[in-house]
């Protein structure tokens, strides 16, 4: 579960993303590049829970006009766990395909 191999793994995938989305910081067009796009399906994914129903993810309801609304506190805190989560079982899913016999 927090073996060292699995935490190992995940700081790799975590440190992968934030390299994926590094060039947005200098360069903001990036992010609509088809790796940028990539990149920020997790932060976009919140629109995507709003619309399945999950209540309290966006601002406003989600009723913004015609923009986009930002998330609520709430919701980037949603979207961070799922995601962190998401990311600690496919680290483990990948530990454990390729672990070592002892």
């Amino acid at each position: 579960m927090f073996k060292p191999r699995v935490l190992k793994i995940l700081a790799f995938i975590i440190a992968i993303y934030f390299l994926l989305l590094s060039p947005g910081l200098v360069w903001p067009d990036y992010l609509d590049t088809p790796v940028g796009l990539l990149a920020a399906i997790p932060f976009l994914s919140v629109y995507l829970f709003h619309g399945i129903g999950i209540p309290f993810l966006l601002e406003h309801n989600g009723a913004c006009g015609w923009g986009w609304c930002a998330p609520t506190v709430f919701g980037w805190i949603f979207i961070s766990v799922f995601w962190l989560l998401m990311a600690w079982l496919f680290s483990m899913f990948i530990a454990g395909i390729t672990k070592r016999d002892q």
